[in-house]
């Protein structure tokens, strides 16, 4: 059977997405990156935010389409929006015929070949290294997940509801994959779950993060790599982390932090805690531990009970912070979130022009922070030829994660063409307020990547339909 994935969302989506065509692969499926030549098709949704959901339910009428257009006969639904309106799908969308939750990834065949669903009861799943997958990044890049689920309470989030309680995976099971990923020749490495600084505490491994982090810089491989983890919780940053990040190059000197808010009234009723203060104070200690570190943070505008001297405190931390990347949610009111019964409601207005004020204080600073490497050399992971226009290349910093922030545009190659999945030295020749450009500057290649089988492309319904930069 012909089988096409849709995979929306976050990178945590996306390895779910990877896990379940590595099991119909497994089954003897083949995979198809034509929707008109599928004979099943599986969105795997996300539902975190309003336009998340949204664009799960457009892709799902878009998918289903193709039962009289296409070869399709079976439509599945896995994901988020299953665990959230999973009779409400299969009432007003008939054309479904199966639908997986987020924990019974195991059920992805059986849907697919006999559209049996999954049931809510089933346990809490987290994949391991011997689980198969086909990666759908880039060759040169991927992502782990190293836990699964969280524990936080933070009231506007539903994830903890549909991932469950946090669950780590086995130390050595996350260094076999690693491990495997540099031999299959991927530069990059991107740790993933809800909250990574909590790994290992449910396995009784101290500074768990560090431990594994100091584990994975030590791979051999066969030339330079880069090790990034994403979604830090501040109270759980602890110098002994720091300290790892700065003392092995294989480490991205990359901070990603939500922190939400800087008002210590919003805060409290967020149910995270912190002030400005108190996070003025640990973005200090980051930059003076990790030089030449860049800091990551997401804010929520909007949030029930912000006053206006709320989100004034609010602006005047993030020009006081000087974020390296910022990005910024619209508050979601999700009517199973402990927000949803919260009073002080604000209006969507006032939330859009409070949005819009935050990322033009940060687009100031993040073109001020570009312009500070102007003419600085700088190593670069070269990820192909850009997508922007035939006649540039694109590649990142170590300080440009994947999806998310901005890129680098090479306008010359110089004399050694580069190849995708490459590290190669790049001269800053010009700066924007998210993106840089430049030249290479190196000579012959360091290393040829290893090559490795041909990725599975996700159908182009995929592509995110939501600016990266406004997250």
């Amino acid at each position: 059977m012909k089988i096409g994935f849709v995979s929306l969302g976050c990178p945590k989506n996306l390895v779910d997405t990877e896990v379940m065509m590595g099991q119909l692969a497994a089954r003897g499926h083949e995979l198809s990156s034509d929707p008109a030549e599928a004979e099943a098709i599986v969105v795997n949704t996300c539902s975190f935010i309003d336009p998340a959901k949204q664009e799960s339910v457009e892709t799902i009428l878009e998918m289903a389409g193709y039962k009289k257009t296409g070869r399709l006969q079976r439509l599945v639904v896995a994901g988020c929006l299953v665990e959230r309106y999973r009779d409400d799908i299969r009432k007003d969308i008939p054309e479904v015929d199966a639908v997986i939750g987020t924990n019974e990834l195991d059920g992805i065949v059986a849907a697919c070949e006999d559209g049996e669903s999954g049931h809510k009861d089933g346990g809490a799943y987290l994949y391991h290294d011997l689980t198969p997958r086909i990666l759908a990044t880039p060759r040169h890049y991927a992502y782990i997940k190293i836990a699964e689920g969280c524990d936080h309470p933070c009231s506007f989030c539903v994830i903890p509801q549909f991932r469950g309680q946090f669950r780590s995976r086995r130390f050595e099971s996350v260094v076999a994959e690693a491990t495997r990923l540099f031999a299959q020749g991927v530069r990059e490495v991107n740790l993933i779950g809800q909250d990574t600084t909590c790994y290992g505490e449910d396995l009784g491994i101290k500074d768990g993060l560090a431990v594994l982090l100091e584990r994975l810089a030590g791979i051999e491989t066969s030339g330079r790599k880069w090790i990034r983890f994403l979604y830090c919780y501040p109270n759980r940053i602890s110098q002994k982390l720091l300290d790892t990040i700065a003392a092995h190059p294989a480490l991205v000197k990359y901070i990603d932090v939500p922190l939400q808010h800087a008002s210590a009234n919003v805060l409290k009723r967020m149910k995270r805690g912190g002030s400005a203060e108190i996070f003025l104070r640990l973005i200090d200690k980051i930059r003076r531990t990790i030089p030449g570190v860049a800091i990551r943070t997401s804010m929520i505008a909007g949030f029930p009970g912000e006053t206006q001297s709320d989100f004034d405190e609010l602006c005047d931390f993030v020009q006081a912070a000087q974020f390296d990347r910022l990005g910024v949610f619209s508050y979601s009111d999700e009517e199973t979130s402990a927000s949803y019964h919260l009073d002080g409601k604000v209006d969507s207005r006032t939330i859009y022009q409070r949005k819009r004020r935050l990322m033009s204080l940060q687009k100031k600073i993040s073109r001020r922070r570009n312009g500070a490497l102007l003419h600085e050399e700088v190593p670069v992971l070269v990820e192909g030829p850009s997508p922007e226009s035939g006649f540039l290349w694109q590649a990142r910093l170590a300080t440009q994660a994947p999806d998310i922030d901005g890129v680098c545009y090479l306008t010359d190659l110089g004399d050694a063409p580069p190849v995708p999945g490459e590290i190669r030295q790049m001269r800053i020749t010009r700066v924007h307020d998210y993106d840089l450009e430049g030249v290479l500057i190196d000579g012959a290649n360091e290393f040829l990547p290893v090559p490795r089988a041909e990725l599975f492309p996700i159908l182009p319904a995929a592509r995110a339909r939501i600016d990266p930069q406004s997250l």
